[in-house]
């Protein structure tokens, strides 16, 4: 069952390229699966607020780094802040955790991503979970450019500051695979990192390379996780 899922991926990612190289930009806006529909074949995850945990730095009130409004989730944190807790051996963040935790099957993350100019240095979405490591995906901002890690020659965009950007991120669990979409064209196809859970993350979480800004921030809409589980 597991080789039938990963194929017909693997048809679905072939599609999808050949649809989404046929205009040079698909502006997809309003609700999820829209402009190349990258969600066709896929079923939507119910998601209450609930299933959104907001991770700041502890010592900070919620209202101090998060703002939910107007359908737009803001995060945003200081190069200085403390970890999401006393103990954690992680850096300064504001991020939400889907809390959809899956160990098989296809599954896609979709959203619009807004970065302030003077944001760098700062992972702003992530597949969490791997074998050898904390995650399977991260997709960095440094000055102005989406790229994946902090690999400074791996660019998925250019100048994404002060726009609206779609991404859409499929993880093939079965077959190991993670492709990014950066609106609607596809940007990255790898190797993941294996694992047994994972689950999403996004907002704007500190990263020690390349000289990290004093202040970070993303912002969020039409935020939705599917599946072909």
């Amino acid at each position: 069952m597991a080789c039938c899922r990963s194929l017909c991926y693997l048809l679905l990612v072939c599609l999808l390229v050949i649809c989404s190289s046929s205009s040079p930009r698909v502006t997809a806006t309003g609700s999820a699966g829209g402009g190349a529909n990258l969600t066709a074949g896929f079923t939507r995850v119910h998601l209450p607020e609930s299933q959104f945990v907001v991770q700041r730095p502890w010592n900070v009130p919620l209202d101090q780094r998060y703002e939910f409004a107007g359908g737009v989730r803001r995060m945003w944190v200081f190069a200085t802040d403390k970890p999401i807790s006393a103990t954690h051996p992680g850096g300064a963040r504001t991020e939400i955790k889907v809390n959809v935790i899956y160990s098989s099957g296809v599954w896609q993350f979709e959203g619009d991503m807004y970065v302030p100019s003077g944001t760098s240095g700062a992972s702003v979405m992530q597949i969490f979970g791997a074998a050898k490591q904390a995650t399977t995906l991260m997709l960095h901002v440094y000055d102005g450019r989406l790229t994946y890690y902090h690999q400074l020659s791996r660019v998925l965009a250019d100048d994404v500051y002060d726009r609206w950007i779609r991404l859409n991120v499929v993880h093939d669990v079965a077959a190991g695979n993670v492709t990014v979409f950066v609106d609607g064209k596809r940007r990255l196809n790898v190797r993941g990192h294996d694992g047994t859970s994972h689950y999403f993350k996004f907002g704007v979480y500190k990263q020690s390379h390349h000289h990290p800004s004093r202040r970070m921030e993303s912002r969020w809409k039409n935020v939705a996780i599917y599946t072909m589980a």
